[in-house]
């Protein structure tokens, strides 16, 4: 009787695992696409005037509105923070097709290589989308307003990124043991 359930709970404990991994890698697809889509990067407390990577809001006439951000935004930066976060979330999403493609096609011991690869990268690009943004943007504006939702969400997204390859990583270790 023992010998018969030992590969049964081995196999109901690796399918829990994998549905985890699964469902923290959705959870870092949806996490990453609000950090890069909504409107809280940096919100000013005077009139509540948030601020994303795309534009700046401002709320007329009991509507929002999209206005072009600050002209002291430097270009350059801005728009390596609007790269590196959508391609984070392109890497994501990527990373979880590739994930269910493996699970069916390669051997054990290869299965989760490219898909810790892909979160990786992922987990780099939002690091660097949410590094320069703390280095290059509102600086001298600390006292005018404070980092949104979305600013933190992103640093949680990286985060769960991280912690997401290095699991697709230790469980590529485990399966070709």
């Amino acid at each position: 009787m023992l010998k018969l359930c030992l590969p049964l709970c081995s196999t109901v404990i690796m399918l829990i695992l994998l549905a985890a991994i699964f469902v923290l890698h959705i959870a870092c697809i949806i996490i990453l696409l609000t950090a890069t889509i909504d409107n809280a990067w940096w919100v000013i407390s005077a009139g509540n005037l948030p601020t994303d990577i795309w534009a700046r809001w401002v709320f007329v006439n009991n509507s929002w509105h999209s206005v072009d951000l600050p002209t002291h935004y430097p270009e350059s930066y801005l728009q390596a923070v609007q790269a590196s976060s959508v391609l984070a979330c392109i890497f994501s999403i990527i990373g979880i097709f590739v994930f269910v493609a493996q699970l069916f096609t390669l051997p054990k011991g290869q299965r989760f290589l490219v898909s810790g690869v892909f979160q990786f990268l992922a987990c780099l690009c939002i690091m660097i989308a949410a590094s320069i943004y703390t280095d290059r943007f509102h600086t001298n504006e600390q006292n005018l307003g404070s980092y949104g939702h979305c600013f933190i969400l992103a640093w949680i997204a990286f985060a769960l990124t991280f912690l997401s390859s290095i699991i697709y990583f230790v469980l590529r270790k485990k399966t070709a043991e």
